[in-house]
């Protein structure tokens, strides 16, 4: 065989063709690379939790107190953006530290790895988020207790003076006992005129008063999406697109009527707080007249005959019964 054939076969026969790496080949070589070094740390690590956008959380063990905890770590960032990332999870970190609720997951832990990277250990929370809970199915009475127990844990973050800007379904957990907590405070800032807030997160503070774009759209209020000044309303808004989520066949005119009150494009038409939003959907609950629908008398009356139909009936029966009655004995008493 001559030199010529061999080039004619070398050129017939395939080359190998190299396969690209599958999706989850590519997330293990990225979770090995950002792969945080705790050897200086009181922590071992376990496995990857999670991504957002500012870094990874890991599952770690915390030796000093023999517990799991969440561990979130700055990712590799560039040089010019790596001061403003830290001092955006450090001032995460300490709202956080700041609003001590059962709804809102406590931090343990702040340090710096040896690498430079930030990182904040905090409780691991266990549970299904929100989103993928309604997609499973919620019975009636859990809908009304977990969205009683999200207002309360934002109406407690408004007295402190932090607005969340950024409450959806995908931020909010339900636990392995039924407790809600409400996750995600990166974008929290600081109502006006709050000094507080200021002191463990200047630049977070400016961004009530200023820049107040960031969020998610879909959920954001209007004045939140135009970058205007916000409140307390901004995420009274949120909640009221929640309101429709967990009731997403809601045709009753009290439903409408709150969701279109707490969700209002003029922050002067809604709620002023949390709690009235959340005391008017208990209202509706229990079947009593909500503030955003006022009633005329005969829908005033319709609303109190469906909540004491029963009693009605006993009524209607006992009137009907004692005419039947009254007649009966004045025809007798007149044929005698």
């Amino acid at each position: 065989m001559n030199d010529a054939d061999d080039a004619t076969r070398d050129a017939a026969s395939p080359t190998p063709s190299r396969s690209p790496l599958s999706d989850a080949a590519l997330d293990q070589l990225r979770a090995v690379l950002d792969e945080p070094d705790l050897g200086a740390t009181r922590y071992e690590l376990r496995e990857p939790l999670g991504r957002g956008g500012m870094g990874t959380v890991w599952r770690a063990f915390d030796r000093e107190l023999q517990r799991d905890v969440a561990l979130k770590v700055l990712d590799e960032p560039v040089p010019e953006r790596a001061a403003a990332m830290a001092e955006q999870l450090l001032a995460e970190a300490r709202v956080l530290a700041r609003l001590e609720h059962p709804g809102i997951v406590p931090v343990h832990d702040v340090g710096t790895l040896p690498d430079g990277r930030v990182y904040v250990a905090m409780k691991q929370v266990r549970g299904e988020r929100l989103d993928r809970a309604m997609t499973s199915g919620l019975e009636e009475a859990q809908r009304h207790r977990l969205f009683a127990r999200i207002a309360e844990t934002v109406a407690f973050a408004h007295s402190r003076g932090v607005l969340h800007r950024d409450l959806k379904p995908q931020n909010l957990m339900v636990g392995e006992f039924g407790e809600v907590l409400v996750l995600d405070w990166g974008l929290a800032v600081a109502l006006r005129g709050e000094a507080a807030l200021r002191e463990v997160a200047p630049a977070k503070a400016e961004a009530a008063e200023g820049e107040a774009r960031a969020g998610t759209p879909g959920w954001m209020a209007p004045e939140q999406a135009a970058g205007g000044p916000i409140d307390e309303r901004a995420d009274v808004h949120a909640l009221g697109r929640l309101v429709d989520a967990l009731w997403p066949d809601g045709r009753e005119r009290p439903l409408r009527a709150i969701v279109a009150k707490a969700t209002a494009a003029a922050p002067a038409a809604r709620y002023a707080t949390v709690a009235e939003l959340a005391a008017d959907v208990e209202r509706w609950r229990a079947g009593a007249a909500v503030s955003a629908l006022p009633e005329a008398w005969p829908q005033r009356f319709a609303r109190h005959y469906r909540r004491y139909r029963a009693a009605y009936w006993l009524i209607g029966t006992y009137v009907v019964l004692r005419i039947a009655f009254e007649l009966w004995r004045a025809r007798v008493a007149g044929a005698a």
